[in-house]
């Protein structure tokens, strides 16, 4: 099938190169010149394991190609997707649907015959109607079915997420011609058994945030019992077993760390609580995790300082890892932007790692040093924080950064080190969710 994906972000340069490697002819379409230039000469605009060998093998292949003409992009697609960003709106944080609106209008002037529109930004309830009602007001004489197919992709694993997901999710109005198109878009997923869930469009929108406003509570819950833990002498990687044994619960989501953050947790969760306030339906338990979250991440700065001995003017801390999670270079609500303000405010000078974030942090971090690795990062440190879990980081040479430190003081906000090797080496450990006990 012809297939036109509209936006090359991280959504649609992820599922235009999945959907090209399934067999399609994929057609990606966007404005920024020199982004569709930078990605036809093999330069990604994202860090996403394995991407660029899937974009350079299909485009090899003649199933993937790149355009900023939107018109020509569309001709003839069976399909066209509509993956721009839907950030949060400046001033009362409900998701900006400007460029999905846009992109929308464009389609409808560009269109030649039938299609099916799919949504596949993430989007309030209500946005496939409206879509759909301006396609119509645009042109009325076009034949369109808007469809909604929300994405469900963790970044750094976004490739395996979509070649065997869990779920693929589609709304429809009951259409057979979508439902029909849609089918044989996903065929190829039938080979790994993944469940094509028809459902309304309205409820698939939905899907979305509930998912992710889910996982997000788990994440700020767990985070919750490990101040509790702090405080009454528990240990909450234990906790966290012991209830994510339960099948009812599971284990996923359930590591406590300095709160979450990224491209979807932060403004889908804000999102949704924008939504059930104007439908006079709050969602109270939402409404708290984002508080609770945007709190928690510069209570760790102030972790930091106690570690310190509660005075960090003039002290330098190497921080550990930048990006909101491993195997990505993305820092949109990073954790790791918080501490480093907190830190500031708190006077302290800031030497950072990152193994692929350092170029996207740098201008969010006029103030910070940038090292070449993690041991140039702690060399005369007062304290190491270790701040995203990335794999570089599990197995380093802890006596190594402890003698090369002023004061070996670590402060593990990711819990990958036991208390009994980080002592051993001389270091000073500072945990999430301990009081000094060790499971």
């Amino acid at each position: 099938m012809k297939i036109t994906m509209i936006g090359t972000g991280y959504v649609g340069l992820v599922s235009g190169a999945c959907f090209a490697d399934f067999g399609h002819d994929v057609v990606c379409v966007d404005k920024d010149a020199g982004k569709i230039a930078a990605i036809e000469s093999g330069r990604m605009p994202i860090f996403e394991p394995g991407l660029d060998h899937l974009v350079g093998s299909n485009a090899s292949a003649g199933r993937l190609t790149f355009t900023t003409d939107l018109a020509q992009g569309v001709k003839g697609a069976d399909a066209i997707f509509i993956a721009v960003g839907t950030p949060s709106r400046r001033g009362d944080g409900h998701a900006d649907l400007s460029y999905v609106y846009a992109a929308a209008k464009e389609i409808a002037e560009s269109l030649d015959g039938p299609t099916v529109i799919v949504t596949k930004s993430t989007v309030p309830v209500g946005t496939g109607d409206e879509v759909e009602r301006i396609v119509r007001d645009v042109r009325p004489d076009l034949d369109i079915e808007v469809v909604s197919n929300p994405e469900f992709l963790r970044e750094g694993a976004a490739i395996s997420d979509f070649k065997r997901p869990d779920r693929v999710v589609v709304g429809t109005t009951g259409s057979e011609r979508a439902i029909a198109v849609m089918g044989q878009i996903y065929r190829p997923l039938n080979l790994n058994q993944a469940p094509l869930m028809f459902t309304g469009r309205r409820t698939a929108e939905l899907i979305k945030y509930a998912a992710n406003a889910f996982l997000a509570t788990k994440i700020t819950f767990i985070n919750e019992m490990a101040d509790l833990c702090e405080a009454v002498g528990a240990e909450v990687q234990d906790v966290s077993r012991g209830i994510g044994l339960d099948n009812r619960i599971g284990s996923k989501f359930l590591h406590a760390g300095p709160g979450y953050g990224g491209s979807c947790f932060p403004k889908d969760t804000l999102a949704l609580v924008k939504t059930g306030q104007d439908y006079e339906a709050p969602i109270r338990i939402v409404e708290t995790v984002v508080q609770v979250n945007d709190l928690r991440k510069r209570a760790m700065g102030r972790k930091i300082v106690k570690a310190l001995g509660g005075d960090a003017r003039g002290r330098t801390v190497a921080l550990l890892g930048l990006t909101f999670k491993p195997n990505t270079d993305d820092m949109r609500d990073a954790p790791s932007l918080a501490i480093v303000q907190a830190l500031e405010d708190a006077g302290a000078k800031i030497v950072a790692y990152d193994p692929e974030g350092m170029e996207v942090a740098a201008p969010m971090m006029a103030g910070v040093t940038m090292a070449k690795d993690a041991y140039d990062a702690a060399r005369a440190a007062d304290a190491l924080v270790l701040v995203t879990e990335w794999d570089a980081f599990r197995a380093l040479d802890l006596k190594r950064l402890a003698v090369s430190m002023n004061k070996p003081v670590l402060i593990d906000l990711r819990n990958i080190y036991p208390r009994a090797e980080v002592e051993a080496a001389g270091f000073s450990l500072t945990r999430v969710g301990s009081a000094g006990v060790e499971a």
